[in-house]
């Protein structure tokens, strides 16, 4: 690896860390009220980076500087997953990212949890052989996508995800009450 690409990796980091925390999403209180429905920044937040990663990712296929590496689907592993995900983010207050940037700014109850996700991620992996023979075997569906299931082609994906992003996130401008 050069150093180019050390640095590189570091200052994404740095800026991603500090997109987060100037979209005040390192605060477990505002992850918290997306979870009771009265703050949407993270549900925006992610939703624009999603779209934009995708179309990001849709332009560098299309023009042959990286190709798709499609994983199983594997939709009770999924399921099971982000449920686990959810209720810990809830308790939590914190995604991986949004703790990582939380910890950066001092925070010392997102460290207490960042090791918990860390004894988390050692115990699937002890787990993984009984995991893989009893959870990611059932509702297997193998290495397929959206637009290989549907028919549809990934740039209609693409459209319809921003322009349904884009209504979405217009309803909750106008929709929410206005802070003071």
């Amino acid at each position: 690896m050069t150093m180019l690409a050390i640095f590189g990796a570091l200052a994404m980091g740095a800026v991603f860390g500090f997109l987060l925390q100037r979209g005040n999403v390192t605060s477990c209180n505002v992850i918290e009220n997306q979870f009771r429905l009265r703050d949407f920044t993270v549900l925006k937040v992610m939703g624009t980076a999603i779209v934009v990663g995708g179309i990001g990712v849709l332009l560098l296929v299309d023009t042959g500087n990286s190709k798709y590496y499609v994983k199983d689907a594997n939709m009770l592993a999924v399921a099971l997953g982000a449920a686990l995900f959810g209720v810990g983010m809830v308790v939590y207050g914190y995604c991986p990212g949004t703790a990582l940037g939380a910890i950066a700014t001092g925070s010392v109850h997102a460290l207490v949890g960042a090791l918990g996700m860390v004894a988390g991620a050692i115990l699937y992996a002890l787990s993984f052989d009984w995991l893989k023979g009893h959870v990611l075997n059932v509702w297997a569906l193998g290495k397929v996508r959206l637009p290989d299931l549907t028919g549809v082609p990934d740039a209609a994906w693409f459209i319809v995800l921003a322009i349904g992003a884009g209504l979405f996130f217009r309803w909750v401008e106008t929709s929410q009450p206005k802070r003071a």
